[in-house]
Formats: C-alpha cells, structure tokens, sequence
C-alpha cells in the first residue's frame, strides 16, 4: 500500500516552491520596472506599477471594508457549501458572489472613479459612440480608420479591436442603455459569466467534483480586479459561455452550432481571441460538433465580410497600428517573461501552485488538458510580441481557464489557498491604482 501523506508532502514542497519561483518573478519585474522608469534610462515600458498597468497609489474605500467580510465569509464557508449544495443553486451563488467580489473591489475607488466613469476616457469604445450613426458605413469604413495618425482615426480601444467590441456598446447606446454606467455594469454582469462558464465545462467534461471544488476560487479569483471593469472582462465572459456551451454540445449536439456563433462572434471582440479556438479543441469530443461550431463561426465571419468589414485586412492594419505607438518601445526582452508575472498576480497563488500540478498531471484528466490548453494560448499570444504589458487584463479571457487547476490542490489545504488568494487581490487592489 502506497502512503499518501509523504507524497503530497513532497507535491506541497513543490507547490511552495512553485509560488516562490512566481514570487521572484514579480519582484523582479518589479524592481527592475522601477529602474527603468528613472529618468534617464533610455528604456520605456510605459507600466507606472510595474510589471503592472497603473499606478502606485496606497488606499482605502467605500468597498474595502465589503470585500474582507467577502472574502473572509468565502473562505470559511466556501468550501462546505460547495459540497452540499444542489448544482444549479451553487452555480447561482458563485456567480452572485463573483458579482459581488468584482464590485467591492472596483468600489475600493468610489462608484464614479472605480466604476461608471472607467469606461468614459478619451482612449475607450464610449469615446466613438456618439459619432457612430449608421452602422453599416461603420463597418465598411472601419479598416481605413485602424491606423493611427489620420484626422479620423479610431481611438485607441476602437483601433486596437475588430468592431464587434464597438458594437456591443453601440447596441447598448441604441436601446437606451447609453454612458459609463450602463456599459459598466453589462462588463461586469457578462463578464462574470465566466464563473457559471468555467464550472459548467469542467462538470460537461466528466468532472463534477472539480468543478464544485473549484467554485470558492472562482468566487475569490483576483483577476476580476481588471474585469470591473474592462472591456476585456466582458471578452471572458462571452468566450468561457461560448467554450461552456461546446462542451454541454456533447449531450445536446445543436449546442454547438451556438457555440460557434458565440465563439465567432468572440474574434470579433478582440483579434486575439482567435487563440480560444485550442481550448475549444480541448473540450470538443466529437467530429459532428466541431464541424456544427465551425459552420456557426464561419457564419458570423461571413456576416462581417457582408457589410464590409474583413477580420484579416483588420488584423494586419492592426499589428501596424500597434507599432505606431509605444508598444514599439516597449522591450520585448522585459514584457516576454514580465507578461508572465502580471499573470501570476492575476491568477494568485493556489492557481500557480495548481498550474504547477497541471504540469505534472495525466492529459486523460479534463481539468489538466484545459489547464494546458490555456497555457498554451498564453505562450503563444506572449511569444507572439503583441502583448508587450497589461497582459493582467488582456489575457483575462485565457487566464479564467486555469481556473479548474485549483480543483487539483488537496481539500484539507484549500482554505489556505484561498486565504492567498483573496490577500492577492485586497493588497493589489488597495496598492495599485489600475486604469483602463
């Protein structure tokens, strides 16, 4: 008989020194960060809190003191109830306590400067809404004004996007869902669909108790710091439903036909989302609902090629765009393995240390082979040098993906995992002011 307790002494050890390795990478992204935003470096990564996008700025607020009874409630009963509880009912509270994390940590600024006016700069989607009044000659016109220096350029977030991600808030102005507020409070509800989405796939997989194991570190994931709130955090949202909705197609094949509309439709937020198609391939098992989600996904391409607007022309106008600004400063020598740590501190500790047995765990497992699918799509979009920093708030659609690695770590240590997760978030967020 084998014992276990060495064993998963010696996977503890491992786990800890994977979180210290992850550590020594933050301090390092940080400290030589600092160095060279000296004057007179002669190098600029444009990251004020590096490795990460914002700025110092130690605080407190109207959400503090909501988000520690959160999270402290989360972590003693979190667990528990993630055993006993019916599914559809557990799925409902993650998601409402995921709502509720995000909130409380975006209402650390106020209602105005952490929640309805982010979305309000002169760089967001808002910025454009009210000049866009004829939606097709948007599309049509859309590629012409991606470059940059042109008297009718797009702005920054518009350029930087195909214009699906436009469209989402053009819609929400048009059925009187217009301003900051509004399109706030839409990133934040699709965004953390995500918690619904990510369970529901893992269970869809043949997982259920990792999928109920991993729900309180759903609930406390410190990445929703950037989705409340970002565009990208609705980006998650929208592809983890497309990915939930393909792996549900193995009992309801029709699914996948609307998995891939939600999938297609996701290339259109964002030109990187076109990464997400490996973890679909992680979670399809069926040629029949591959080639419904295909069908599905190539018709919202032929809906945009219709009025005008083609993704390629857009992609290539885009990695143009992308070298007129700063990204042509920033070091790729820096951000190839600083990106990584801005990922750590998104993800928190238990998910390093779950990543770190996703590495070592069998493919057969449906949690190890999403776990390495995502990682996969992190190595390419970070090789790819078109994510040269805020990779903490880009990669939030892959990065939730890693979220089923924590069902790996052992129960009777999970409560202190998510002790190091919600402490992630509480001081990042009360240290870091982080803005678009």
């Amino acid at each position: 008989m084998v014992d276990v307790q060495p064993r998963e002494s010696v996977a503890l050890r491992s786990d800890l020194l994977a979180v210290g390795a992850a550590a020594v990478l933050v301090a390092l992204g940080t400290a030589l960060g600092i160095h060279f935003n000296r004057p007179g470096s002669g190098v600029v990564i444009f990251a004020f809190a590096p490795p990460l996008y914002g700025d110092w700025l130690p605080r407190v607020g109207p959400g503090s003191l909501f988000a520690v009874v959160l999270a402290a409630a989360v972590v003693m009963w979190g667990p528990s109830l993630a055993e006993r509880l019916s599914w559809r009912p557990l799925l409902a509270l993650g998601y409402g306590v995921t709502v509720c994390w995000t909130m409380a940590l975006a209402l650390v600024d106020g209602f105005r400067t952490g929640f309805a006016g982010r979305l309000e700069s002169d760089h967001e989607y808002l910025h454009e809404v009210p000049g866009i009044t004829d939606i097709p000659v948007m599309l049509r016109e859309f590629s012409s004004r991606i470059l940059d220096f042109q008297p009718d350029s797009w702005t920054t977030h518009v350029s930087g996007h195909p214009p699906g991600a436009t469209l989402v808030f053009v819609w929400l102005d048009r059925v009187g869902l217009g301003g900051g507020a509004w399109a706030a409070t839409v990133c934040v509800l699709v965004g953390c669909l995500f918690a619904v989405a990510v369970p529901v796939t893992v269970r869809a997989l043949g997982r259920p108790e990792a999928a109920r194991a991993m729900l309180p570190f759903v609930a406390l994931f410190p990445g929703v710091i950037w989705l409340g709130v970002s565009a990208d955090g609705l980006f998650a949202g929208v592809t983890a439903t497309g990915i939930a909705l393909l792996a549900l197609s193995r009992r309801r094949p029709p699914l996948a036909l609307l998995a891939g509309v939600v999938l297609g439709f996701g290339i259109f937020l964002s030109y990187g989302l076109v990464l997400i198609g490996l973890i679909a391939l992680a979670v399809v098992r069926s040629w029949r609902a591959l080639g419904l989600a295909l069908v599905g996904a190539l018709a919202v391409v032929v809906v945009f090629a219709l009025a005008g607007f083609w993704w390629l022309d857009g992609y290539h106008l885009v990695v143009e765009r992308y070298y007129q600004g700063i990204a042509s400063e920033r070091p790729y020598g820096y951000w190839v393995w600083a990106n990584l740590a801005c990922l750590a501190i998104a993800t928190g500790p238990a998910l390093v240390a779950g990543v770190r047995r996703t590495v070592a765990g069998r493919w057969s497992d449906p949690v190890v082979l999403l776990g390495l699918a995502a990682l996969l799509v992190v190595a390419f979009a970070d090789l790819s040098g078109l994510s040269k920093a805020e990779t903490e708030r880009i990669w939030l659609p892959f990065a939730v993906w890693l979220l089923p690695a924590a069902a790996l770590l052992p129960a009777p240590g999970r409560r202190g995992w998510l002790v190091a997760q919600a402490a992630t978030a509480l001081v990042v967020n009360h240290l870091v002011f982080t803005y678009w």
